[in-house]
């Protein structure tokens, strides 16, 4: 048998001089991986958000007007007896509402005892706390107490159920932005309190839900991720790629490839000033799954060579000359996929995106040195099994050649079926909802949904116009119009608004005549019964969480269960146009929230990534016109590229309906994987047209032989790296990795029928025979094209 042709001098170095290429290829790793020691982690839901989000501006805007706070609602599920309204249970909200004002970074804590109840008491108004000594009160103090409490819209539904049977305490922290350690701090203490309260009280279950607890899940999921996912998909690489490859020492290598471009690529991340969100976490995963694709086509190549009797220099230097244009293509074919998700509107995706672009990057620069250098070094032994699959891939291609004139219009039929099932998607995202139904957030977050008014709600930011404009009664006769209109609304639960003190207040001040429970049409009547009210409250229960410094806005939030994206944008629309309608310009606004943030987030991701999907479309098209010299070929491949991601949209679209901004992030990121399949396919088909001179049929097997072997193997690896990644308790991370999964898959099968069935049937250019080389597949005889 003939050597093969001489390799370029950077691939021929590392099978040349395997050692230095080794030591050189672990310097690298190590320069660029010692950049993870900069890398932090990010826990606040903010950061899915950019710094030009609309949401986020309205949001930070009321935060900067009313101080940021971030909270704990901690619920107490009292199972069985009497509900909330007995002298033990008011003795233990008591108490524990004083221990809670003592956990680090405490700001404010309100719950049923130090609710501020007024009246009058002559000419005075009296503010005080609900109830004190609750364990001394007798039944006809409770039952004031408890009249008082579900008669009252700023406690029912928000610290009371309805019905006297759910209560809760809720913790106002200070948390210092952009740091770990005081969230799980402040998580690890509201935890222990709540063990404390259930080991006190066995018949009551204590959730936590809010602002804290999510940040908080957040970062929980990516470590658990990162603790299990992650062995789990070398553990799945090994035994996949042994029970594939029968060598031992390949998957030797392909591990210490993978491990060291996952390495590289996060500490490249970190040079980068890259943070750690949960999805840039489990970034890993995709990298290892990519690296070992890389590596699969030269070893594939590499012992298939071997069987045919070459020693292992020469069978190496077959199987990179072989796969260096391919891998090279996919490599930026893939890594265009991945960075054209930085015109995503979620920074995390962006950086999940360009964190596995550099490690794409690092994939195929030490597949093709670290990994030929390793193999010289190790042990190989020539197996025949390896020839026979080449031979067993080339009788498929056979038959798909004797039955392309079938599969080409079954395959365009059952397309179209599956494909119209993607008119059936909507948008549809629940931020609530992004954690497994086990995880303790997500099980308080349904509870509060049941019992409260639950997670999400909208807030708004209402300006008078003016310094001290709160007291103007045109202002608060417009505040409370709005507030018992959104009360209508079937999805509001609760309206927390600054005029129910105002009313209360005014009640009172007439000697608690229920006829004044309305806003006071006078200007100095209500900025007096403010300032009597400020003066009357206790230190940290001021009214800074409802009104601005200066008295010219106060915040109202309309709080609802836990909805979908279209109820949620249907509403704040709806509340838009009515202070169109009815409420000064300067009152008009949107809204903001986290659930409405994250609502938003959904729709314009979509947005953003049909964008990134067309650039990456149009830049793999390009590439893939100047590498196959061919606009035939060129056109052609994009049917198998693009098809993949419609098809799988429809099965989504009949088996699940519902969009979120994970699933539409897959359109870009799919395009630059499934490519790969296309891309090794048509190189070698295209070779064994023009350089070989084989036939389009002929062409066909040759190229099933050469590379469907390697295909399967790299199909299966990708769809279980993905499914592992779709195991993750974090539903942003299971839904990416479930729709990679499915997409991938269906481009596999996409390359195995449609894709030869279309050359059969276009391309019919005259094969032009020129001399055979050392690497070309056994032909089987097969029907013309």
């Amino acid at each position: 048998m003939s050597a093969p042709s001489t390799l370029p001098p950077h691939l021929e170095f590392s099978l040349r001089h395997p050692w230095l290429s080794l030591v050189l290829s672990i310097l690298l790793i190590c320069g660029a991986s010692y950049g993870a020691t900069r890398l932090i982690f990010l826990t606040d839901y903010q950061v899915f958000f950019g710094p030009d989000n609309p949401q986020l501006l309205e949001f930070k805007d009321i935060q900067d007007t009313y101080e940021r706070q971030d909270n704990v609602l901690m619920l107490f599920e009292i199972r069985g007896g009497p509900g909330v309204f007995t002298p033990e249970t008011l003795d233990l909200i008591e108490r524990y509402t004083a221990r809670a004002w003592q956990l680090p970074y405490s700001s404010r804590v309100d719950s049923l005892s130090n609710y501020q109840h007024t009246y009058s008491e002559e000419d005075d108004l009296v503010v005080e706390n609900l109830y004190e000594e609750g364990a001394t009160l007798d039944a006809a103090a409770i039952a004031r107490v408890r009249d008082i409490a579900l008669s009252e819209p700023l406690l029912v539904d928000r610290l009371i159920s309805a019905d006297g049977n759910v209560t809760g305490i809720n913790m106002t922290f200070l948390i210092p932005q952009n740091q770990m350690g005081p969230t799980p701090e402040v998580a690890a203490a509201t935890k222990a309190l709540a063990e404390e309260i259930e080991a006190e009280r066995p018949d009551i279950k204590v959730h936590r839900t809010g602002g804290v607890m999510i940040n908080n899940q957040f970062l929980e999921t990516s470590l658990k991720d990162a603790s299990t996912l992650i062995p789990a998909m070398f553990l799945a690489i090994i035994v996949v790629l042994f029970f594939l490859l029968r060598d031992i020492w390949g998957v030797f290598a392909t591990v210490i490839v993978i491990a060291l471009c996952s390495a590289g690529a996060f500490g490249l991340g970190g040079w980068l000033d890259i943070p750690l969100t949960p999805p840039t976490v489990n970034a890993s995963i995709v990298i290892m799954t990519v690296a070992v694709a890389d590596c699969v086509h030269v070893l594939v190549q590499y012992a298939v060579a071997l069987a045919r009797g070459m020693d292992k220099r020469d069978a190496m230097r077959t199987a990179l000359r072989i796969n260096f244009g391919p891998i090279a293509l996919t490599s930026i074919t893939t890594a265009i996929g991945f960075l054209a998700m930085n015109l995503s509107e979620v920074p995390p995706f962006r950086d999940f995106g360009n964190v596995i672009a550099m490690g794409v990057g690092l994939a195929f620069l030490l597949s093709l040195t670290l990994l030929p250098g390793l193999m010289m070094l190790l042990p190989a032994k020539a197996r025949s099994s390896h020839a026979d699959q080449s031979e067993m891939m080339g009788q498929y291609g056979a038959w798909v050649v004797r039955h392309h004139r079938i599969i080409l219009p079954v395959s365009i039929l059952i397309c179209i079926a599956i494909s119209l099932g993607a008119a059936r998607n909507i948008i549809f995202d629940q931020y609530s909802k992004y954690f497994d139904e086990t995880v303790p957030f997500r099980i308080a977050t349904d509870f509060a949904d049941e019992s409260l008014a639950g997670l999400y709600n909208i807030q708004y930011s209402l300006d008078s116009g003016a310094e001290n404009g709160v007291a103007d009664p045109a202002y608060l006769q417009t505040v409370e119009n709005f507030s018992q209109w959104l009360r209508r609304q079937p999805e509001v639960r609760n309206v927390n608004t600054f005029t129910d003190i105002i009313k209360r207040l005014n009640r009172n001040m007439h000697n608690d005549d229920p006829v004044y429970y309305r806003v006071p049409d006078d200007r100095e009547l209500a900025s007096q019964y403010i300032l009597l009210y400020e003066l009357s409250l206790p230190f940290g229960l001021d009214l800074t969480n409802q009104v601005s410094m200066d008295k010219r806005s106060t915040k109202l939030i309309a709080s609802t269960p836990t909805m979908g994206t279209p109820h949620m944008i249907g509403l704040q629309q709806r509340a838009r146009a009515w202070l169109e309608e009815n409420a000064p310009p300067g009152m008009v606004r949107d809204g903001s929230s986290p659930s409405l943030m994250f609502t938003h987030i959904g729709a314009r991701n979509m947005i953003s990534s049909l964008k990134s999907a067309a650039v990456a479309l149009v830049l793999i098209s390009i590439l893939m016109f100047f590498a196959l010299r061919s606009w035939k070929l060129g056109l052609i491949s994009l049917i198998p590229n693009l098809l993949p991601i419609v098809v799988a949209f429809g099965f989504w679209g009949y088996f699940v309906g519902k969009v979120g901004f994970s699933v539409s992030l897959v359109i870009g990121m799919a395009l630059g994987i499934v490519v790969d399949d296309t891309v090794h396919f048509l190189s070698k088909y295209e070779r064994a047209r023009r350089k070989l001179g084989f036939p389009p049929g002929n062409a066909v097997c040759y190229a099933f032989g050469t590379v469907g072997n390697a295909l399967i193997t790299t199909t299966v690896v990708l769809v279980i790296g993905f499914l592992i990644l779709a195991s993750s308790g974090f539903k942003i991370n299971a839904d990416i990795g479930a729709m990679a999964a499915m997409t991938i898959t269906i481009a596999l099968v996409a390359d195995f029928l449609l894709l030869p069935a279309l050359l059969l049937f276009l391309d019919h250019e005259k094969a032009t025979h020129t001399e055979l080389d050392d690497d070309a597949a056994p032909q089987v005889n097969s029907s013309p094209a």
